[in-house]
């Protein structure tokens, strides 16, 4: 992480528990469940960004785990937003 400075390392993976929580937390509770959508964008967009420094890097191995993530992420966000509950 010699790219990083502590900050912001500490601010990524805050950012990252904070999406996480968002993903599961509303889904196991039914309160908020609004969050979820926005959680998992969030979460896509961190890969994204993390993608882009892995290819900065050159980190061909890294880039694969985290455009599968982003994807994992995007496909969440995109099924969540869905207005009608499921078995409807």
């Amino acid at each position: 992480m010699e790219d990083f400075s502590a900050g912001t390392v500490k601010f990524i993976g805050a950012a990252e528990l904070a999406g996480a929580l968002g993903l599961i937390v509303p889904a196991v509770t039914g309160i908020a469940v609004v969050l979820t959508p926005l959680a998992a964008t969030g979460l896509a967009v961190t890969m994204l960004l993390a993608a882009l420094t892995h290819i900065r890097r050159r980190e061909p191995g890294r880039i694969a785990l985290t455009v599968v993530l982003m994807l994992v992420a995007a496909f969440v966000a995109w099924g969540a937003s869905d207005p009608t509950p499921s078995g409807r």
